[in-house]
């Protein structure tokens, strides 16, 4: 059967090719009886824009470029999610790649979009500022928004997550619970939501229980790294009255060698998380979190990137922060105490 195009929904519809054009480029200028048939008339044919003719006349390829550390896990999964309803609504297609958490491959991944992509989504969470990001010359001048970053990059648009604010307010927290020797679960020394969250419960620690110990254990943001730090907690000559690992992930990895050695959570040591993924609230007991709308964070990157794109609104500002939610549940509810749940 041979392709249907636009001249064939023209002259079904008894309009010109340039009105089917701005119909289906949703343009405004168009009586709504005529927009109704010639959708009815698209539709019957079911004509199928040409990409690579559109992308000729529109020079842009309708394709958004998602550059991420990794693609495994809650996180990405629920970032991703956001990202994509965003880019569907704008029928808009997504070149995903991954650089594996090496830094350095991140400047080849980035170049491989040259060309393919009419704008790009990358999430470079590194303490270290990247070459390629501050080069104003590396991608073609293409719009770019930046995903939970330490800065805006040469030209770009930052949209992160109040890492430090939420770090803060975990603490507070677990302080009015009455737990005075708080461990923290650390993520990678080089990435700068782990340095945030740090630097958050360092700083309520002093002003919350001055003259208390850090107690700093390093993690990976992932399971294996939290139950290890579990483990080494178990271990400790006195053990802490709660934990706060950096990450949902390695919370879970801690709880389970806790639950492992027979230790009661929270009766024994209260234990919280940060990022509220989906399974948080399916464990048994229900873990204590800081609530980050991780799908949101991917739509408003969209949302952004495709303003960006258009030219819409000026030139927004260079950096945004979405704030964090404190979600309480049962592993930080001391046994008798009654607290709010979400």
């Amino acid at each position: 059967m041979a392709h249907v195009t636009i001249k064939d929904v023209a002259r079904a519809a008894n309009v010109s090719v340039a009105t089917v054009s701005r119909v289906l480029n949703g343009h405004d200028n168009v009586t709504e009886p005529v927009r109704k048939r010639v959708l009815s008339t698209a539709q019957e044919l079911r004509y199928t824009p040409h990409a690579a003719a559109r992308s000729l006349s529109s020079r842009r390829t309708q394709t958004l470029g998602v550059v991420l550390p990794d693609l495994h896990g809650e996180f990405f999964s629920e970032l991703i999610r956001g990202i994509d309803q965003v880019a569907r609504q704008h029928r808009l297609h997504l070149l995903l790649s991954s650089y594996h958490g090496h830094v350095e491959e991140q400047g080849t991944a980035l170049q491989a979009m040259r060309g393919r992509v009419d704008g790009l989504l990358v999430m470079s969470p590194y303490t270290a500022s990247s070459p390629t990001l501050d080069d104003p010359r590396a991608l073609s001048q293409l719009p770019v928004v930046l995903i939970n970053s330490q800065s805006a990059g040469a030209g770009g648009v930052l949209l992160g997550i109040d890492n430090y604010g939420g770090a803060r307010a975990m603490v507070e927290h677990l302080v009015a619970g009455g737990h005075r020797r708080i461990a923290f679960i650390a993520g990678p020394e080089d990435n700068f939501d782990a340095h945030e969250r740090l630097r958050g419960y360092r700083d309520a620690l002093a002003a919350l229980l001055p003259g208390s110990p850090e107690w700093i254990l390093r993690g990976d943001f992932d399971e294996a790294s939290g139950h290890r730090a579990g483990r080494d907690l178990i271990a400790a000559v006195e053990r802490p009255d709660a934990v706060f690992a950096a990450n949902d992930m390695m919370a879970l990895g801690c709880m389970f060698a806790l639950l492992q050695a027979g230790i009661d959570v929270p009766g024994e040591v209260a234990l919280a998380g940060f990022d509220d993924i989906p399974l948080a609230g399916y464990v048994h007991p229900g873990l204590s979190t800081m609530r980050v709308n991780i799908a949101e964070l991917g739509s408003r990157a969209t949302e952004l990137l495709i303003a960006a794109i258009g030219g819409e609104g000026g030139r927004p500002r260079p950096e945004r922060w979405l704030p964090t939610e404190l979600i309480v549940r049962e592993s930080t509810r001391r046994p008798g105490r009654r607290t709010s749940s979400n």
